[in-house]
């Protein structure tokens, strides 16, 4: 019974956040500095989410040759950086990482 309240308290703190931004809409407006700095978001959490995989091998910051998904990943962000394709961007990376690991085993 437990886990059901505790889903239901959580679904329930989901809904409130996620409503208040809704219900705000038009009564409050951010300053300036703050709306200027929300373009930076998305890419700031992308970091976050992608640094740790690239840098961190069983834990621990590993910044040379032997590691396939810093290379793989270096490569993803120069086709990034020249192409500009989603797409492309993760086949090269998924592409490096294989001849990667293929190489290296």
């Amino acid at each position: 019974m437990n886990l059901w309240v505790l889903m239901l308290v959580c679904g329930l703190l989901t809904f409130a956040i996620r409503y208040s931004f809704i219900a705000a809409e038009g009564h409050y407006q951010p300053p300036a500095w703050f709306r200027h700095l929300l373009p930076f978001v998305p890419i700031a959490a992308l970091t976050a989410l992608t640094a740790p995989e690239l840098l961190l091998m069983q834990g621990e910051l590993v910044l040379g040759g032997s590691n396939q998904r810093l290379w793989a990943g270096l490569a993803a962000i120069v086709v990034a950086a020249v192409w500009r394709n989603t797409l492309l961007t993760i086949g090269s990376g998924f592409l490096a990482l294989f001849l990667l690991q293929r190489l290296g085993a």
